[in-house]
């Protein structure tokens, strides 16, 4: 099976291995050593909303007794359907510490897939972010027969009326704690003529909010129920069941216990040199928490003591001003969308900057008149500058002042731009190169320190791949990314960049207590404590992934460089992953497609990319026969780009897109001719598409795709006149169970 007997581990020192720990104990842990009085942060539109470590778990624990109440028992299933904030945190801790299994539903899954998740699992109850988000899932939640309560955390003070409008009965007086007998009054008008024949309606689904909860379980709170609820809890019991998308169309549960998260946010966090406790790490948190990648950074910063303040995508470049973390982790397409913004930022900055005056004493040396035109820093005729022995003394002489103001024109922040660019991470700076980036901080560095708050220590980036030329242009401005590699079945991090093992590139060497092969075919495989019990009810899919000796065929490709970091190379499996961290899996859209007489192949692309995009390969014969019955008689290439014609696969993209989430929709797509055989390498010999060949020889086209340029020679072309030019023209319509939530 494997190419070579090589086994790579985690370098000596660089983490810890720490197994038999419950995710409440890290918790508990941190109260002890290291307590804080902002260590949960809300925004809200009043301000920031602070939570001590204590309180926190206070509030967790009144939750964990009050779902007990509800005579739901130790491994029952309990769905999480909520924004990624405090509350998130505290129904997710409140639930482990009752002994339930969670599970994080995310927000843009469509309603269908909600509604399959609540029923594959069988979950007791359902905690929702607010009301707005339940009104959208409750004409579908009588779909979910064994549901017995839905718990809304964030609620007006209209919520006894408004409850009553949700249940039409009698609510109950406000002093009645948990009012008894409130069903939901659910409709079946929503659902598809067969689903309403077929259903097996819930008896009752009551409806509570987590106030009312708390309350229950604030009654019964006491050293000895404490205690009594650790006590119960096992490192190996199933925490929580991730959803992901699966090979099928249907998501796939991934199995995940205490020990397995626990131990992961350990090892990484061990791993990180320097890395402070308590209120010495600010961290910024907006990534969704339904992702195994925030989420066990979360437990980390929870065991930690840091100060989490919660923030979302709309406010985050806001808060990074105004919260000022040390720590903050992300995916790539935001370090991307920030790298493109500070070059933008240089073209049209002209504002004048001082140069800092502290220990600078006089030498001599001359910059070349070339490098003064370049810079436009005409001011400065003569400049020396040396580095003392020890590197830590920049002596510089400035001929025309000690201080003085130059302007930060484009070619200043393109000189800059140019030095960061020569920079490698791994390598040491030396001499002139060194004095050079010295200089470049000085006058443009610092100012891209100041998008992310000025206080950065550690960014860290996951969920795709990053490009190198970004993490070696962040670490020349003085901020090292910690890029890793994971999947929601390894509990996150297989392996990470940090401290002296940081190289562009690669995803890093192994964490602490992680194995790593490479397989014959160069798949990436993995053993470790953190890696999943498998795949819910689907055993067929957990053999497919764990094998005998427990190695875990992760579907991806990669080498190790020869001082031992991983890269990946490529996929072996077809499911992918965009720049936002979303999986992607093309066989449900493609197979969908491919059933249409007017389509050969479907290839969905998109992997690190920002969008979902596709590569529409016309069944001509077919094609063309539509097109002339609509009165269309063109050479193939120009029939290619007429309005009418993609308009007509437009139509069946809408339709294939139906029933799928919002991220893994076709939003581009482009009409090729080509054929596949496997003579030209497009099919292999078993007649699958290879889609590595694929990507290579249509790579002109799909970069196209990805720079905005126009796709069809008509796309400006208005919904009124391509109505008028095509008949024929018929546009989807999708239905709302089959959409994303509005959140």
């Amino acid at each position: 099976m494997l190419c070579t007997n090589q086994i790579y581990k985690a370098p000596p020192n660089s983490g810890q291995v720490v197994l038999g720990r419950t995710l409440p104990s890290l918790l508990d842990e941190a109260c002890d050593r290291t307590p804080n009085s902002r260590a949960f942060n809300q925004f809200t539109q009043t301000g920031w909303q602070a939570l001590s470590n204590h309180e926190f778990r206070t509030a967790v624990t009144e939750l964990a007794l009050g779902l007990l109440n509800l005579q739901l028992k130790a491994g029952d299933c309990i769905a999480l359907l909520m924004h990624s904030d405090v509350n998130f945190c505290i129904a997710d801790m409140g639930s482990l510490l009752a002994g339930l299994v969670n599970v994080p539903i995310d927000l843009t899954q469509t309603i269908e897939h909600i509604i399959f998740i609540l029923q594959h699992t069988e979950a007791k109850a359902l905690i929702i972010s607010d009301l707005d988000l339940l009104s959208q899932i409750i004409p579908y939640l009588q779909n979910a027969s064994n549901l017995q309560a839905v718990i809304v955390a964030d609620v007006s003070i209209e919520w006894y009326q408004r409850r009553q409008q949700l249940t039409c009965q009698q609510s109950g007086e406000k002093d009645q704690i948990i009012p008894e007998n409130l069903c939901l009054s659910l409709p079946t008008s929503h659902l598809p003529a067969a689903a309403q024949s077929a259903i097996d309606l819930p008896q009752c689904i009551q409806v509570f909010s987590v106030e009312e909860i708390r309350s229950q379980g604030r009654e019964k709170i006491s050293e000895f129920s404490f205690q009594e609820l650790n006590t119960k809890l096992i490192a190996n019991n199933l925490a929580t069941i991730i959803y992901i998308p699966g090979t099928t169309g249907e998501p796939q549960g991934v199995m995940l216990t205490h020990e397995n998260l626990s131990a992961n946010a350990v090892a990484m966090f061990t791993g990180i040199p320097n890395l402070g406790l308590g209120t010495e790490e600010i961290v910024l948190s907006f990534l969704p928490l339904t992702h195994v990648f925030a989420r066990v950074l979360v437990y980390g910063h929870i065991k930690y003591g840091h100060s989490i303040y919660f923030s979302n995508s709309h406010r985050i470049l806001k808060h990074l001003q105004e919260v000022k973390p040390t720590i903050f982790a992300t995916v790539p397409l935001l370090l991307e969308k920030i790298y493109h913004k500070l070059l933008e930022i240089g073209e049209k900055n002209q504002k004048r900057v001082k140069l800092p005056r502290p220990h600078i004493t006089l030498s001599s040396l001359k910059f070349s008149t070339n490098w003064v035109r370049k810079t436009s820093l005409t001011a400065w005729r003569e400049a020396t500058v040396r580095l003392s022995t020890t590197g830590r003394t920049l002596k510089t002489h400035l001929t025309s002042a000690r201080r003085f103001s130059v302007p930060l024109s484009q070619s200043v922040m393109n000189w800059a731009i140019k030095i960061a660019q020569k920079y490698e991470l791994g390598k040491i700076p030396q001499r002139r190169y060194a004095l050079m980036l010295k200089l470049a901080d000085r006058l443009v560095f610092y100012q891209w320190r100041a998008v992310f708050g000025s206080n950065i220590k550690y960014l860290i980036s996951g969920g795709a791949a990053l490009k190198a030329e970004i993490a070696n242009l962040f670490a020349a401005a003085g901020m090292k990314i910690l890029q890793g590699y994971g999947l929601t079945e390894t509990s996150s991090a297989v392996t990470c960049n940090r401290g002296q093992f940081n190289r562009a590139g690669t995803v890093g060497v192994a964490i602490a207590g992680v194995e790593i092969t490479i397989a014959e075919d160069g798949e990436i495989l993995t053993r470790s404590p953190y890696i999943t019990q498998g795949y819910y009810k689907n055993s067929q899919a957990t053999q497919q992934l764990i094998d005998a000796e427990g190695w875990l065929h992760t579907g991806d490709l990669g080498e190790f460089t020869s001082d031992g970091f991983l890269k990946i190379t490529g996929l072996k499996k077809s499911r992918f992953k965009l720049s936002t961290g979303k999986y992607v899996t093309p066989q449900p859209i493609e197979s969908r497609l491919e059933k249409s007489a007017l389509i050969t192949k479907a290839v969905t692309v998109g992997a690190d990319r920002k969008f979902c995009a596709m590569l529409i390969f016309p069944n001509l014969d077919n094609l063309q026969q539509q097109a002339l019955s609509i009165g269309i008689d063109l050479p193939t290439e120009e029939l290619l780009q007429h309005p009418c014609i993609v308009a007509l696969y437009q139509a069946l993209v809408d339709e294939a897109n139906c029933h799928l989430p919002h991220w893994s929709t076709v939003k581009k797509f482009r009409l090729i001719n080509a054929k596949f055989t496997v003579e030209n390498g497009l099919l292999t010999t078993n007649q699958q598409v290879n889609r590595t060949k694929i990507l290579e020889v249509f790579a002109e086209e799909i970069n196209a795709i990805y720079e905005d340029k126009r796709m069809q020679r008509y796309e400006n072309v208005t919904i009124e006149q391509m109505d008028n030019l095509c008949p024929v023209n018929q546009r989807f319509s999708c239905p709302a169970f089959a959409q994303s939530l509005s959140s």
